[in-house]
């Protein structure tokens, strides 16, 4: 079983609260046994998967599969070519690692005014960009664009692998089963990730295995 829930803002991606008063995945009324394929933070909105499969974890987060998320950020600024160049570089360095490659470029806005609403500074504007990754470290989206000078204001995850949130028709806090085609769109062995033109290549891992630990984006 593969869900696709749309993550609403202030909705832990976990089960059970950090403290009194939080919202989790609990409140979703999920079947038994799914667990969160990956993490969405607090404060970022989209689409999260869950699943009761096992091995999916491997599948879909590993960097080594090259497995493709999708994710609109609103930056307080506009942003610039040199920015955008750098997030697409890699190299940035992010408590201890160094960002892979990613596609980055400006879009329009078109999505709904979050509630609560986003903190707005009259003398500032603030501009949209897509960034699609294949890795997914805590905070990556947030830390990577505040490294190149425009910090994250909001952060949806609109894709993973081939699969859009736009196509699944889910209002914030609904989630329903992936089936058929749906499903295929997400899993990497129907969707071999391009970059800059090519396969993402496989490289060797040098140390224990990076996706035992849990991801957040």
């Amino acid at each position: 079983m593969l869900l696709a829930l749309n993550k609403p803002y202030g909705m832990l991606s976990q089960f059970t609260p950090d403290r009194a008063g939080q919202v989790t995945l609990a409140a979703c009324a999920f079947p038994p046994g799914v667990y969160s394929l990956g993490r969405l933070d607090l404060d970022s909105e989209g689409l999260l998967l869950l699943s009761d499969e096992a091995g999916l974890n491997t599948r879909l987060l590993d960097p080594e599969q090259g497995h493709a998320r999708t994710y609109h950020a609103q930056l307080e600024g506009e942003v610039d070519d040199a920015a955008l160049e750098r997030l697409q570089k890699g190299g940035l360095s992010i408590q201890g690692h160094f960002t892979r490659p990613c596609r980055a470029r400006r879009i329009e806005p078109g999505h709904p005014d979050r509630d609560p609403p986003i903190r707005y500074r009259a003398a500032i504007p603030t501009s949209w960009v897509e960034l699609c990754l294949t890795e997914g470290k805590n905070r990556q989206v947030r830390r990577m664009t505040a490294a190149v000078g425009f910090p994250t204001l909001r952060l949806i995850r609109v894709a993973i692998g081939g699969l859009a949130l736009a196509s699944l028709d889910l209002p914030p806090g609904s989630w329903r089963e992936l089936i058929g085609d749906e499903r295929a769109l997400v899993l990497p062995e129907a969707n071999p990730v391009l970059r800059h033109g090519e396969r993402t290549p496989r490289r060797r891992r040098s140390g224990p295995s990076s996706h035992r630990r849990k991801r957040r984006d």
